[in-house]
């Protein structure tokens, strides 16, 4: 364990808005990487101060370890910053493929890792998902660093209690960094804030955005920073905006990558965005015209 303890941690600088990059997909199903590095340099000119690819927005568990290399190797080829503009996501069952996907990030220089839980067998205890992160760390060995957790156990069904993190960071105070928390429990999200200070505590439900923020949270990695970065940018700051959580609510009429990506094609113009990869499946054309008209009426007006 020594070696992960004389890592340096992630600056504790407050990270901002972070973009939950889509991923743009061609008709044959391959990356569209002209189009990716296109919307990544989008969002960040319209104000998120980094982006993360790879992560449920990102569809990252349909993306091979291959299809990672190339999205990497193309913001590579347009000059990103990665050591201060990219993050990235590991969703893997196997220590040895999130030891795989960790190290092609961390061998870019990637600014931090967004590491899932374990996400196939239900029921796991704390035990048992600790032991899989240790073994994962210990993998890693002095690669280790700068590690969020992603709580979202709406998808993987593998909460991670308060308990766990915890122990996590007390037993890999310079590995893991922060926690992103796609819970939509206000509870749980309260409670981080209050009993773990020393945690960058990142929201990923924009609903619970303001409000955390202004109780100590660090910022938020958001799917909707993909529309219109500039309206979660107040959030980030404590300031609330209802459009937003409206917004949210209608997204989560449907599923929620498809529905993002819907909402890309009528933000951008480009029908492209609405591909996705299975076992996704894009929205009907009514659904997606519904939610785009939504949108549209949501953000015709002024923030109250």
């Amino acid at each position: 364990m020594a070696a992960h303890r004389e890592r340096t941690a992630m600056s504790k600088t407050a990270l901002g808005l972070s973009c939950a990059l889509a991923m743009p997909f061609r008709a044959d199903g391959g990356l569209d990487l002209p189009r990716l590095v296109a919307h990544a340099r989008r969002v960040l000119a319209e104000g998120c101060g980094s982006v993360t690819a790879f992560g449920t927005t990102g569809e990252g568990p349909s993306l091979s370890l291959a299809d990672r290399a190339a999205v990497l190797d193309a913001f590579a080829s347009a000059g990103f910053d990665f050591a201060r503009t990219v993050l990235g996501g590991v969703s893997a069952c196997t220590v040895e493929d999130a030891a795989a996907q960790a190290d092609l990030l961390y061998g870019a220089g990637c600014r931090a890792v967004l590491l899932a839980p374990p996400f196939y067998f239900k029921g796991v205890t704390d035990d048992g998902l600790f032991a899989w992160f240790a073994a994962l760390f210990d993998r890693l060995g002095g690669r280790a660093r700068d590690v969020i957790l992603y709580h979202i156990p709406s998808v993987t069904q593998a909460p991670l209690s308060l308990a766990l993190v915890a122990r996590l960071k007390d037993e890999f105070p310079q590995v893991v960094v922060g926690v992103k928390d796609s819970s939509g429990d206000w509870t749980y999200t309260q409670a981080l804030l209050e009993s773990r200070p020393d945690l960058a505590v990142l929201v990923g439900d924009e609903r619970d955005l303001a409000r955390a923020a202004a109780r100590g949270a660090q910022g938020s990695i958001s799917g909707l920073a993909n529309l219109f970065p500039g309206t979660q940018l107040p959030l980030v700051a404590g300031r609330d905006d209802p459009r937003v959580g409206a917004l949210v609510d209608e997204v989560l009429r449907f599923p929620v990558t498809p529905a993002v990506k819907a909402l890309i094609a009528h933000r951008t113009g480009d029908p492209g965005w609405s591909r996705v990869r299975a076992p996704l499946v894009p929205l009907s054309e009514a659904d997606a015209a519904w939610l785009a008209a939504r949108l549209d009426t949501l953000f015709a007006a002024a923030p109250a």
